[in-house]
């Protein structure tokens, strides 16, 4: 029987959250310190998770799609988020820097290779990480794909997605100026970094709030109003990672080095109606990588809270664990 026979009760039938049994800062170096978790069974099948932003952070509901009984559960909130110290901080802090930091949590906790999942731009992560550490990586579990390609950005912050959201889009453009609308990553990334708290928090409120509004396939639009140290972190650190192109080396790194990640089993879960990493993205990285399998929720957008993505992705987990 469908362990999920009303995708909108979903949610309910979730393992329930789990305490974690390891917590703890870890000096990665040049001045950060990265906070780390672990939770579920300290013997089980390692898991480790990649949160979205960059600058989003870890929290407690990550560690719903998990069976405490089969997984040990990592989590991590990335420079400069979350926990992590110093907060906000776009100094050292690069998708190398990242990748660096995970393979030190790994070597810490004596693993020698892990489940990797993820969503947006922890999917991104997941992927960049596979592509330089594949023989530490058993599967790859990733919502929301977002390949950190010019195109995904014009598409989101140069006015693909304001097509369906005018509204909401105008909230966005209109504290620019119209000559600066032009690029609208610059125009944001110098008042996200001026110098002026007041003006970099209500700027990061912005930032944030477009991409909130669109996260869910229910969204009516609305804004809301995120913590201003929240909001900031997570505006700084995306502005920062996108205005460099993800550090990436060329656009379109990521599918031209998808043959590293070849024999890696995957699974990727992409909501149908996504607004803010579109199918399309999804869909090409399933295609060039003959090992991966693409799950389409319909009735779905981006968001990892959805009943159809969180009930997806719990069957997958469930799957490798062997249930």
């Amino acid at each position: 029987m469908d362990k999920f026979p009303d995708q909108k009760r979903a949610v309910q039938y979730l393992y329930p959250p789990i305490d974690p049994f390891d917590q703890r800062m870890i000096d990665v170096g040049q001045g950060h310190r990265v906070y780390m978790e672990q939770c579920g069974n300290p013997e089980g099948l390692p898991v480790i998770v990649f949160h979205g932003g960059p600058g989003g952070g870890c929290s407690p509901a990550m560690r719903r799609y998990f069976d405490p009984e089969v997984y040990r559960v990592i989590l991590f909130d990335q420079r400069g988020c979350g926990r992590s110290r110093p907060h906000a901080s776009v100094t050292h802090n690069t998708t190398w820097h990242l990748v660096d930091d995970i393979e030190l949590i790994r070597r810490t906790l004596e693993i020698d290779s892990w489940v990797v999942f993820g969503g947006s731009w922890g999917a991104t992560l997941a992927l960049i990480y596979a592509q330089a550490h594949p023989a530490h990586v058993s599967h790859l579990v990733l919502r929301g794909v977002f390949l950190m390609t010019q195109a995904e950005l014009d598409w989101f912050y140069g006015g693909g997605a304001g097509k369906f959201w005018p509204e909401v889009w105008e909230r966005f453009t209109s504290l620019i100026p119209e000559d600066e609308q032009g690029d609208l990553i610059e125009a944001y990334r110098q008042r996200l970094f001026s110098g002026d708290m007041s003006q970099e928090t209500r700027y990061a409120k912005a930032w944030s709030g477009w991409e909130n509004a669109l996260a869910s396939i229910h969204s009516s639009g609305t804004i809301g109003d995120s913590p201003g140290e929240y909001a900031r972190a997570f505006a700084r650190l995306e502005n920062h990672y996108f205005s460099n192109a993800g550090f990436l080396s060329f656009d379109g790194q990521i599918m031209a080095h998808v043959g590293r990640i070849a024999h890696i089993p995957g699974v990727i879960v992409q909501g149908r109606y996504d607004m803010i990493c579109p199918p399309t993205s999804a869909y090409a990285l399933a295609d060039a990588w003959d090992n991966c399998e693409l799950k389409m929720v319909r009735n779905a957008g981006h968001a990892l809270s959805e009943p159809g993505i969180s009930a997806e992705l719990v069957r997958t987990m469930d799957r490798i664990a062997g249930r």
